[in-house]
């Protein structure tokens, strides 16, 4: 029935994404970060629909009248740089080369929708629609997967589909933390309109957090309780929030079990945690393949081929200033570094991880330069929201892909094209009728 149901709402889907291109745009990351195919079986599995997606997204734009006026900016520039250099990369670097090339393929793709998302979304009404196909992506998945997991007494293990962008279910974890700022925003601007959307989206930012506490992911819970510190300090309603927080806090509290209680109370004692330091260790090798090739590092998840793995731990005791405990290299399988900081380092070089840097500090000051600019405004302040908003959304990924291999998550790239947007478009227009009325 599923299948028959979403067969039939495909070509409606496609004739709207044909007329609007920016109903394109957001079903291009509803499917990168719902992925339909875990959810329907039969015939209706075949179907590749992020694909379909993408290539109705790109002919629309080709054929769209009035293109809107591009300018990629400080932050645009940063990101095709960094793409370019993972280009480089790729060809200088040492891991297999058909790993590393796949791996190439599907950071274009990335790249190729924070293109369009740039060339095509131009107005509040482009912004809401793809944020609105974010939140029914990862929190549709995230609401649905912690009724299933207050339901059973806090005894489901919340975690992804396997073979997805989210298939760890610590990346899951940073995304439902990276979406509740988003959620905020909407709140803000539908919440009064309709009291189900106040209290639905107010009962799915809970239910996310309920998410975030069931995958048992010590790296989103942090993330999480950072974000909650951050917000509280740029909140008006800090009273509000706070009651909200602790009465939040009380319900999820009967719902824990006690392997939560001892796998987080492992985050006071990490450097005896045999899993932390085993991330460190990774963190160590990524550093010494840079520092063997400091410029284009080793390539995509050139730390993950083993023979490169055992070559490098021959050079582990080089670097003593590095500490990692009592812990070693696998000597039978790598791992995948853990950061999103030592996953550039030892795939792009001291210089990728460079550019990488700056357009994490760029896109984090373009959203409060926007945010300072819009709240001169009172008719502005939905910009002004949107932009602290997103700014909230890089620094929970900043904080959370410390310990996380999610370097090259769509939604990031995402969000730095929507700050493009306001700060090259959306925003100038907007002060410019501002002035003129």
């Amino acid at each position: 029935m599923r299948d028959l149901f979403f067969l039939a709402m495909l070509p409606v889907l496609m004739y709207l994404m044909a007329r609007r291109p920016f109903i394109a745009v957001g079903m291009w990351i509803w499917t990168a970060l719902f992925f339909p195919n875990a959810w329907l079986y039969g015939f209706a599995n075949n179907f590749r629909y992020n694909l379909i997606f993408t290539a109705i997204t790109i002919l629309g734009y080709l054929v769209m009248k009035d293109k809107p006026k591009v300018n990629f900016g400080s932050l645009g520039a940063l990101v095709l740089l960094f793409f370019l250099w993972t280009l480089a990369s790729s060809a200088m670097g040492e891991g297999v080369p058909a790993v590393t090339w796949e791996l190439m393929t599907r950071f274009f793709k990335v790249i190729l929708l924070f293109v369009f998302v740039v060339l095509i979304v131009d107005k509040k009404l482009h912004i809401d629609f793809f944020l609105w196909c974010v939140v029914l992506s990862v929190g549709f998945f995230g609401g649905l997967e912690a009724l299933k997991y207050i339901a059973s007494g806090g005894g489901h293990k919340i975690d992804g589909f396997a073979g997805h962008v989210l298939g760890d279910r610590n990346e899951l974890a940073l995304a439902f933390v990276i979406i509740l700022p988003i959620c905020y925003y909407l709140l803000q601007q539908y919440g009064k309109q309709s009291k189900y959307l106040r209290f639905g989206l107010l009962g799915l930012m809970g239910l996310l957090i309920a998410a975030i506490v069931g995958t048992q992911s010590r790296g989103g819970f942090i993330a999480m309780l950072v974000l909650a510190g951050y917000f509280f300090l740029k909140s008006d309603r800090k009273i509000v929030l706070a009651v909200f927080s602790i009465v939040l806090a009380a319900v999820l509290s009967q719902f824990v079990s006690s392997e939560w209680t001892s796998r987080m109370d492992t985050i006071g004692t990490a450097d005896s945690d045999q899993s932390f330091m085993g991330r460190v260790v990774a963190w160590k090798l990524s550093f010494i393949l840079a520092m063997n090739h400091p410029f284009f590092g080793g390539g995509f998840k050139a730390l993950e081929n083993f023979a490169i793995w055992i070559e490098l731990s021959k050079d582990f005791f080089a670097y003593p200033f590095f500490y990692t405990g009592d812990a070693l290299p696998d000597a039978n399988a790598p791992h995948a570094a853990h950061s999103v900081y030592f996953q550039v380092l030892g795939d792009h070089g001291f210089v990728g991880l460079a550019i990488y840097l700056a357009m994490l500090a760029r896109a984090f000051l373009l959203a409060r330069s926007i945010a300072v600019r819009a709240k001169k405004h009172v008719e502005l302040n939905w910009i002004a929201s949107l932009a602290t908003m997103l700014q909230l959304s890089v620094f929970a990924f900043c904080v959370g892909g410390a310990a996380l291999s999610f370097a090259y998550f769509e939604l990031m790239f995402a969000i730095y094209g929507l700050l493009l947007v306001l700060d090259t478009r959306i925003l100038p227009r907007a002060l410019k009728q501002t002035a003129a009325a």
